[in-house]
């Protein structure tokens, strides 16, 4: 049969989970619901809300399959179902049938609401948990008994009438559609199709069409991920290296349309586009790290910044780079950053950057794309004002006190993300938040104010308490040197409370004078139509110089050609071939 329908309770449903009768395929993504959709769920199948159907695969043929995100460690049965719709609900269920520690769903005896576990519903005699009452091993006269005891406000015959009704959500039934006689292909298109209409990120749906038409890239996704988040980049997760192949193999960002071309590309471009993400890193975060002091993937507002990056490192001839052309790739990353390139319209912008990148002079297209004025990005103190670390300007405060030589003022030791081991960023408050809240003067955007944050380890900052900044900085004994590397301004007036607002002024001054000196550092003199570049129509050059005018001409009229296809990925119209002879 090519459709059969049935209904299991839910009991028997986890139970199959458990001895590994139901598998996940490969092109399910991971579980991601928080406790409080899990705790949403229980209250609905206590309160008979429909709860939808579930979709399952069988077949004699053994798929790639994912672990589920479960305790136990499922056995092996003879013809498991492959479960393709209902992941989420299944795997919240079986946690919270099984005291997952993730799950510890509690339900109120008083106003039947449901919620995740805390330290007050431990102490409150009206929550109990879940688990208690559907493992069976609690007698609900007795627990009926003890909670009327307990809570002499509450009727006990409500009490065992609202815990035998929830017992008895492991006896609903769901209605389960189960495919026979359909290949792996079309399975992940029924897959893809079913998911297309649910809050599913695009990305997802991209990770399930790349499992479906090519088995095993998930695993390999997997295993890369791995291997970055050993060395301190676990931003580069299984979405980013999933959205990385996608923009490898189509060029662009992710649209409406790129799952059917995902499916129709081969397994050498699929390869290929591997080849080009892992290449491409395995260049761009030594760059990053070495040339920049971005040690950490924690100091990154957002790691799609590198995707054009990637594209064109992944690309590139193996020949030695030129220091000014890693400089320019490093310019174009602050640039990208500062200006928050990314930040709306994502995947159209990437849809420009990617085949940009790909050009023979595709720093330079990067950088001219961004607009900068006559080709220089500054930070002015102005751009500081009400910022904090929620602000890209946040890393390059802190590239800023790493170029500058800061040092922690407890340890002695270089400024760095993993400072104390881990590999988050700490900071400090100069002006102490409790010293700026005691006067009710100053608002929290105040108080955290990007000009008010230093960059020392947590020790140091327990050390410092709520005292005032001239005192604790007098009694450290800070040269002015030693300050100016953190930023500081060393007159010692600027360091009491009623000048905080003039503290914050001159410190802006300083950090946007360090973030300056790192920009002008790797500021490239070529910038396309910026800067040194000059007008591409000016003749008067030399034949070298006539020859790149030419050539960036020849490229933008072929990108020109094209602006669809580029930007927004769902044109399949000709590209009409324009010689720069014709052109001339």
């Amino acid at each position: 049969m090519r459709l059969e329908s049935t209904n299991w309770q839910l009991s028997q449903l986890v139970s199959q989970i458990s001895n590994g009768a139901v598998k996940l395929p490969e092109v399910q993504r991971g579980y991601v619901w928080k406790p409080i959709q899990v705790a949403a769920f229980v209250d609905s199948l206590y309160r008979g809300y429909p709860i939808g159907s579930l979709l399952f695969w069988r077949s004699d043929v053994r798929p790639l399959t994912r672990e589920a995100d479960i305790d136990a460690v499922p056995g092996e049965s003879g013809a498991p179902l492959y479960l393709l719709d209902g992941q989420q609900r299944l795997t919240s269920l079986h946690r919270v049938f099984n005291d997952h520690e993730q799950a510890q769903i509690v339900f109120n005896v008083e106003t039947e609401r449901f919620q995740n576990q805390s330290s007050s519903t431990v102490k409150d005699a009206r929550w109990v948990k879940v688990f208690d009452i559907v493992d069976g091993r609690i007698d609900l006269f007795e627990l009926t008994f003890a909670l009327s005891e307990r809570l002499p406000g509450l009727d006990r015959n409500d009490i065992h009438k609202r815990l035998a009704r929830l017992e008895k959500i492991k006896e609903r039934t769901v209605y389960l559609e189960i495919l026979g006689e359909f290949e792996y292909e079309e399975v992940s298109e029924i897959f893809i199709r079913v998911n297309s209409g649910r809050p599913l990120k695009r990305m997802d749906l991209a990770l399930a069409t790349l499992s479906a038409r090519r088995p095993g890239t998930l695993a390999q996704l997997e295993t890369e991920a791995a291997h970055w988040a050993e060395r301190g980049w676990g931003d580069l997760d299984l979405t980013f290296l999933a959205r990385a192949l996608t923009a490898a193999v189509l060029g662009r960002g992710l649209t409406p349309a790129s799952n059917n071309q995902l499916l129709g590309k081969s397994d050498e471009e699929l390869d290929a586009g591997w080849q080009t993400v892992q290449r491409g890193l395995r260049h761009l975060v030594p760059l990053l790290k070495e040339n920049l002091g971005v040690t950490h993937s924690s100091l990154l507002k957002s790691v799609v910044v590198l995707l054009p990056l990637v594209v064109l490192l992944g690309e590139r001839s193996d020949e030695p780079m030129e220091a000014e052309t890693a400089d320019a790739i490093l310019y174009w990353f602050l640039a990208a950053t500062l200006r928050n390139r990314f930040s709306g319209s994502t995947d159209t912008k990437l849809g420009q950057d990617i085949p940009d990148a790909r050009k023979p002079d595709g720093v330079n297209r990067l950088l001219d794309r961004l607009g900068l004025p006559e080709g220089r990005l500054e930070v002015t103190p102005r751009d500081l004002v009400d910022r904090s670390t929620g602000s890209p300007y946040f890393m390059m405060s802190f590239l800023a006190a790493k170029s500058q030589g800061a040092h922690d003022w407890w340890s002695g030791a270089a400024v760095s993300v993993a400072a104390e081991g881990g590999h988050k960023l700490e900071y400090h408050h100069v002006f102490p938040q409790a010293l700026l809240r005691r006067g009710g003067e100053y608002s929290r955007t105040e108080i955290n104010d990007l000009a008010n944050l230093v960059f020392i380890a947590g020790r140091a900052n327990r050390g410092i308490g709520a005292k005032r900044p001239g005192e604790y900085l007098a009694a450290m004994g800070l040269s002015d040197a030693e300050l100016l590397a953190h930023s500081i301004p060393g007159d010692r007036s600027l360091w009491e409370e009623d000048r905080y607002p003039a503290f914050l002024a001159r410190r802006r001054e300083l950090l946007a004078e360090a973030m300056n000196a790192i920009l002008d550092r790797l500021r490239p003199q070529w910038l396309v139509r910026g800067g040194d570049a000059g007008d591409p129509m000016d003749v008067s050059g030399s034949k070298d110089e006539w020859e790149k005018a030419l050539l960036r001409i020849e490229n933008d009229i072929e990108y020109a050609d094209r602006p669809l296809a580029s930007a927004h990925g769902d044109w399949e119209g000709p590209v009409q071939e324009v010689s720069i002879t014709e052109v001339i």
